[in-house]
């Protein structure tokens, strides 16, 4: 337990930016979620329109810390891929 008061604050931030953190992820994991249902069911059209927001979103995360920025450059060049080959 912490014992000193900037420490006590800094648990009371850290909890609070979890669940902000935690907020963000499931979002970015939703986006890839619904993309690969679109890439599965060989919609190229609305994979094509939700592309530029799954961008957006794996930037977002990306700049914020909570994945790496070659983890998501790599997500979006995997389903740019896929979409392609569609």
């Amino acid at each position: 337990m912490a014992n000193t008061k900037s420490a006590i604050k800094r648990i009371r931030r850290i909890s609070k930016q979890t669940v902000v953190n935690k907020a963000r992820k499931s979002r970015y994991k939703n986006a890839l979620k619904k993309m690969n249902v679109l890439i599965e069911n060989k919609n190229k059209t609305e994979a094509l329109k939700f592309l530029p927001k799954l961008n957006s979103e794996l930037m977002k995360v990306a700049k914020t810390g909570i994945v790496k920025k070659q983890n998501a450059s790599r997500n979006v060049s995997r389903i740019t891929r896929k979409i392609a080959s569609l």
